[in-house]
């Protein structure tokens, strides 16, 4: 298998049409998995990054932070603006029941919560956070923040994640001499640390006939 995945790398089209095809992707990948958040967009930034580390090109790691930080901004204005549309209806939109439904009703307390104390700040941990991001952009829907406000709070928070997956991205480029296995390993670190707070939060949540749980019937 190894060989085979090296053989493939050996094939890859030059650096001038892998960035002629990469960035637009990036772009798309990045602003539709802000507006649809299935996508694994902080996988997508790391790999991009991994292969722009390997590439001789002076600028391409800037290039990469670059279009993925404007790519994460402009798909949550979008989708910021939708849920404000959908909130000021008075027929309702399907915008904030999507967005209620991948927040929990804890995730979204807290969130309020955070949001009264800290403002607009508290997007950029919104965004570094894993699947923090919806909870809180739900909280300043509720609150009414217009969207020049979130914009503002939001253009840090965009910075700070898109340098972030991306230096993850270079962790991985540098441990390894070929891009394909520093795309697998930015991969698999950017997958585990999402993964880990879900884990941490069942496992502190109490179980049924524990101390502070629920007792059977």
């Amino acid at each position: 298998m190894v060989p085979v995945l090296g053989d493939v790398v050996g094939r890859l089209p030059p650096e001038s049409t892998q960035q002629a095809v990469g960035y637009p992707s990036l772009f798309l990948l990045v602003a539709l998995g802000a507006l649809v958040p299935v996508i694994p967009t902080g996988a997508v930034v790391s790999s991009a990054a991994v292969v722009a580390f390997h590439q001789t090109a002076p600028f391409a790691l800037v290039f990469v932070f670059v279009v993925s930080a404007v790519a994460a901004f402009l798909g949550d204005i979008a989708l910021y603006w939708l849920g404000q549309r959908g909130v000021a209806s008075k027929n309702g939109s399907r915008w904030p029941a999507a967005l209620r439904e991948r927040a929990t009703p804890d995730r979204l307390a807290q969130a309020q919560r955070k949001l009264q104390e800290h403002k607009a700040t508290v997007l950029v941990l919104s965004r570094l956070t894993p699947a923090g991001r919806i909870p809180v952009m739900l909280a300043c829907l509720l609150a009414r923040m217009p969207l020049g406000w979130f914009a503002r709070g939001d253009a840090p928070a965009c910075l700070a994640w898109a340098a972030t997956y991306g230096l993850i991205g270079i962790l991985g480029g540098s441990l390894f001499d070929e891009p394909w296995e520093g795309v697998v390993a930015a991969v698999a670190l950017t997958l585990l640390l999402s993964g880990l707070p879900a884990l941490w939060r069942r496992l502190r949540r109490p179980r049924p006939g524990s101390p502070g749980g629920q007792h059977p019937a």
